[in-house]
């Protein structure tokens, strides 16, 4: 029999789960067991009157005193729940502060647990996403109706995408590269503080005995967005760095042949730089027969056969397995090499070459059409009205 304590976190992963990037019940009950080791009885109880659009602390209250929470115990458990990273905070745009539910997955409530982690919480959450896909891919083979197929959204949803390291740029005394794919110059574009976070992946594999053979780095993730930086900081989590340490980072990412990843979107709140060997993308994406095709990148790596040495240095540091040397000469793999780059700039003869695709990948315009078109793919388009509508009249989400 379910308790009343369960029953309270039972609302509350239905209540994530219609968020745009869910939280689904599995069988296992990790789902549960998850939310129990973030959030007590009345956080979890005051967690589900937020909603997905930011929203002040009196409008928030009129639900929660309906759930016996007076006004100043309200402020003081969404501050608390803030400060660990189960809800969010926003500032920007704002004349007083706004709060909002988190997603648990796609850099939520999880990601914000980096610097307290523990093996069991990782194993715990490992397992959950384990659990999930298989159930969403079980689900997805029932889904067999064209109408029910339209529903997937045109644009790569990955949260992250490619762009080149910097060293790879030169070719011709030319930088064959957009503003969007340049990553200095999405530093030098920063409008508001930088801040640097523990790399969450690296982090947990360290925690389980299994650390990362890449690199020794750790301070990776560079927080970028303003709201997002300060969130960081405020929650113990990050420092604030100036545009020249960001930048120092970058380079030390690049040395050690890290893959540059920013989020999906002209807007990017946050960069990461991440390896084959813990990155939990990567690892999932690299089984995959053709890498290629599922992330988000416009470029990809051309040999110059005359050129080559067959050293090998390429082969070593490709993270993707899509370099190799055939009868000596280095080769490419078209369908695993994502063009990050780290490639060209370890090539003693200049062999390596960074070019770029015939089109562009599409990219959201910000952090909140990439969650938007997220949520419409799941709930389709008169669920994705009916929400809009809501949001528009203030009502919860």
């Amino acid at each position: 029999m379910i308790n009343h304590d369960e029953g309270i976190y039972r609302q509350l992963q239905q209540h994530l789960d219609r968020l745009p990037a869910g939280f689904p019940e599995v069988e296992s009950g990790l789902d549960i067991r998850l939310l129990k080791r973030l959030f007590t009885p009345e956080e979890a109880q005051l967690a589900t009157a937020l909603s997905l659009k930011p929203e002040t602390l009196g409008k928030i209250h009129r639900r929660a005193r309906k759930m016996g929470f007076t006004l100043e115990k309200t402020r003081e458990l969404l501050d608390r729940m803030a400060k660990k990273g189960t809800i969010l905070t926003h500032l920007e745009g704002y004349k007083e502060k706004h709060y909002s539910n988190a997603s648990f997955s796609v850099g939520g409530i999880y990601n914000y647990q980096v610097d307290r982690l523990s093996p069991d919480l990782i194993k715990d959450y490992w397992q959950y996403q384990a659990e999930a896909r298989s159930r969403a891919r079980s689900l997805q083979g029932r889904t067999t109706t064209p109408e029910k197929k339209a529903k997937a959204p045109a644009r790569k949803m990955l949260p992250l995408r490619t762009v080149p390291v910097e060293k790879s740029l030169s070719n011709g005394g030319k930088r064959p590269v957009g503003n969007y794919d340049d990553i200095r110059k999405i530093i030098q574009n920063v409008p508001g503080p930088i801040a640097v976070a523990n790399c969450i992946c690296r982090q947990s594999t360290d925690i389980l005995g299994t650390p990362c053979k890449v690199t020794d780095l750790r301070e990776t993730c560079l927080i970028i967005g303003p709201d997002h930086a300060r969130r960081h900081v405020e929650m113990g989590i990050g420092r604030f760095i100036s545009q020249d340490e960001a930048l120092e980072i970058l380079d030390q990412a690049q040395s050690a042949g890290l893959i540059l990843q920013p989020e999906n979107s002209r807007k990017p709140e946050a960069i990461c730089c991440c390896c084959g060997d813990c990155c939990v993308l990567l690892k999932q994406l690299k089984r995959a027969p053709r890498p290629a095709d599922l992330f988000i990148t416009n470029y990809y790596i051309e040999v110059d056969t005359a050129l080559c040495n067959g050293c090998g240095a390429c082969v070593d540091r490709c993270q993707l397995a899509a370099r190799e040397l055939v009868e000596n000469v280095s080769t490419v793999k078209r369908e695993r090499c994502i063009g990050c780059g780290n490639c060209v700039p370890v090539c003693p003869t200049g062999a390596n070459r960074l070019l770029k695709k015939a089109s562009e990948e599409p990219l959201f315009k910000d952090k909140d059409e990439y969650y938007m078109t997220m949520l419409a793919s799941r709930v389709g388009r008169w669920g994705y009205l009916k929400i809009r509508l809501k949001m528009l009249l203030g009502m919860r989400v």
